[in-house]
């Protein structure tokens, strides 16, 4: 069989097999012995397709290894007698190490319901209580004989392959090997990289199933482990999130306080069920500064259009992200936590990915995601289709348009393929339009050259405004034309009177604001985080202009608000149309790129180091920051507090917050 491959290519292969089968033996037994009545086993057939597509990856790794060495004379197997001994004692520490990580991770599913994680290294440090726990829960020692025995059973089965395969050479030319070679190693790396198309195969992928349990399923505990590696020591401290809990449960307005189980649970009975419930729009808007816009008098007058809606509309001048990044800014939208994870983005981390989210609890409506490009960048597929029930999502591929540039497809025909799916819908709806091309390579479509006119200043006129090009410019003034575009085609719609469309920035561009705003904007970085936020429905909303403090974590509660249908709200949101004081709302930050946390609260800005250390208090009305001495004890405190509150409450919600399963 296969013997016009040379003999260690055929070893090779058995291998995989081998190693490839036992894992999916185990991911069939991991579902018999966990799965609930509703899980029947076809309903499970994605998660086993892609659990097989990740073990490819892992079996791929290690071929791509093992054919590398057995290229090379004096460790191919059947060659030398060094290279037979190289390869038996690979495939030894190969077959220990995959029997016992599988075992662990085995037993972890059985305690916690997840696939094998980083987490395990934090037990290592009680490392004898832990080891005490097993040898009185187990039968250790039948255990431990029992894998022995699957060892042996392994390397028995691959001894068996080698003694098959040595007796017969393969007729093969030097350069042919060399041919084949590369043949399977293009296969292999195909295998590793587990997809087609522009992305890679990643761990993320198991959570667009839309199911938990399919998602655990298909992964495999060498994928799940090395993946949450690096969030391992980003976790929260309970005695800190407990020292702050009374703090903010009063903020909150939690239902029934309990410090020791910490129960940021609010139950929002349902409004006016006699009245129609709205549609609602929300686009998330990319890159949309504050500073670069008309709202605040910017000369070069980018976004007349949008201003006009905002005159419209309810507009609140002082909404701040609490991140830059377009990835933790669409997380903290759909969760209503803001995304503190130091080094990376939540949106990646195994243990935070399963978010309960109050737009899930908006029953009756249809959901829906639009997006120009992909979703495949930083798991949001993952966050979308894990954690939004239902949920119709598009991408580029589901369009007619045209792909324009890296993002996708431009986005005017964003709004024109989403008015085109909206306009037919009979039942309410919840809709996301993510937009991107205010975003280098800032690509203005051909097609919209003749009524969209390009503009050009000089250097210094950009530069004194908020803008480094032309083209920067200019691509910031197409989002105002597709703005334009979308709510003109939708005015013409028969579901444009009975929706609320809401804007908001994904985040702000850190720069110059000149004169436009006082001085602190700039010097303490609050353009990178300082966006617009508007609520448009003539119908519905009187237009007034908001100044009190607010965030992308209050847009969910809203808007659930506005819906008039019942809701739990686990998160740091408050609902900006119900709030009995606007004066104490609060806007948390998080400079990751200066490690430094802040509240913005009635005209204040208190900023500080994440792990201590320097503190700053700027007030935002003038051009002078407040010396320590002014700042009274009380405010002082209160704003430390808040900071404080605000960012161990985050840490702890990211992974406490998980939706309730079915």
């Amino acid at each position: 069989m296969l013997k016009f491959l040379p003999r260690y290519m055929r070893w090779l292969l058995l291998i995989a097999i081998v190693f490839l089968v036992l894992m999916s033996i185990d991911r069939f037994a991991l579902y018999f012995a966990f799965k609930s009545p509703l899980q029947h086993i076809s309903h499970m057939l994605p998660a086993f397709w892609m659990g097989v597509r990740y073990d490819l990856r892992d079996v791929g790794i290690l071929s791509v290894f093992l054919l590398i060495i057995g290229a090379i004379p004096f460790l191919n197997p059947f060659q030398s007698q060094v290279g037979k001994i190289v390869w038996f004692t690979l495939l030894w520490i190969v077959a220990i190490l995959f029997v016992a990580v599988y075992t662990v991770d085995f037993a972890h599913y059985a305690y916690l319901s997840q696939r094998l994680n980083a987490s395990l290294i934090n037990y290592m440090g009680d490392s004898e209580t832990s080891v005490s726990m097993v040898w009185q829960t187990y039968h250790v020692v039948w255990i431990v004989m029992t894998l022995i025995g699957i060892v042996l059973l392994i390397m028995a089965i691959l001894s068996w392959g080698y003694r098959r395969i040595s007796p017969v050479k393969a007729k093969v030319k030097t350069s042919h090997q060399w041919i084949w070679g590369i043949v399977i190693f293009v296969l292999l790396g195909g295998g590793i990289f587990g997809h087609i198309g522009q992305y890679p195969l990643r761990w993320s992928d198991a959570f667009s199933l839309g199911d938990d349990r399919q998602a655990q399923l298909a992964l495999n505990p060498f994928q799940s482990f090395f993946s949450s590696l690096k969030f391992r020591t980003q976790t929260f401290t309970k005695k800190d999130v407990q020292k702050y809990y009374p703090l903010m449960a009063t903020y909150l307005g939690v239902d029934h306080p309990d410090s020791v189980n910490l129960n940021y649970t609010r139950e929002i009975a349902a409004g006016d069920t006699t009245t129609t419930r709205p549609n609602i729009v929300l686009v998330i808007c990319e890159s949309f500064s504050g500073y670069k816009s008309s709202m605040w008098g910017n000369p070069l007058n980018t976004t007349p259009y949008f201003k006009s809606l905002c005159e419209q509309g309810v507009f609140y001048d002082h909404c701040f992200t609490p991140h830059y990044g377009t990835a933790r800014g669409v997380w903290n939208v759909i969760t209503g936590i803001p995304d503190v994870a130091i080094d990376n983005t939540s949106s990646r981390n195994p243990d935070a990915v399963d978010q309960h989210s109050i737009m899930n609890d908006l029953s009756g409506y249809e959901k829906f995601y639009f997006i120009g490009g992909s979703t495949s960048w930083a798991n949001i597929r993952g966050v979308l289709q894990n954690n939004l029930s239902d949920l119709h999502l598009y991408e580029e591929n589901d369009y007619t348009s045209p792909k324009l540039d890296v993002w996708g497809i431009s986005d005017k025909n964003l709004f024109m393929e989403s008015n085109k799916v909206l306009k037919t819908q009979t039942k309410p709806f919840f809709a996301i339009i993510q937009t991107s091309d205010n975003h280098r390579p800032y690509t203005i479509p051909p097609e919209d050259r003749a009524a969209f006119k390009l503009v050009s200043y000089p250097p210094d006129s950009l530069k004194k405004y908020g803008f480094q090009t032309n083209e920067e410019l200019n691509a910031f003034r197409y989002t105002d034309f597709s703005y334009q575009y979308f709510i003109e085609t939708a005015r013409k719609e028969g579901y444009f009177k009975n929706t609320i469309f809401v804007f908001v920035g994904d985040h702000g561009i850190r720069g110059d604001a000149g004169n436009m705003l006082p001085r602190a904007w700039t010097d303490d970085a609050l353009t990178c985080f300082h966006v617009p936020l508007l609520f448009y429905s003539p119908a519905r909303l009187s237009p007034v202009r908001h100044t009190m403090n607010c965030s992308q974590t209050d847009i969910m509660p809203t808007l659930a608000g506005l819906s008039k249908g019942a809701y739990t709200n686990t998160t740091l949101g408050r609902d900006l149309f119900h709030l009995s004081d606007t004066t104490t709302n609060i806007s948390f930050i998080m400079d990751h790129d200066a490690r430094e946390i802040g509240v913005v609260r009635n005209g204040y800005y208190f900023l500080r180091q994440i792990n201590g250390g320097k503190e700053r208090f700027v007030h935002l009305y003038n051009n002078d920051p407040i010396a320590p001495g002014p700042v009274s004890d009380s405010v002082r405190n209160i704003l430390r507090n808040y900071t404080s509150g605000f960012y161990e409450t985050a840490r702890y919600m990211l992974v406490n917050n998980k939706k309730k399963q079915p």
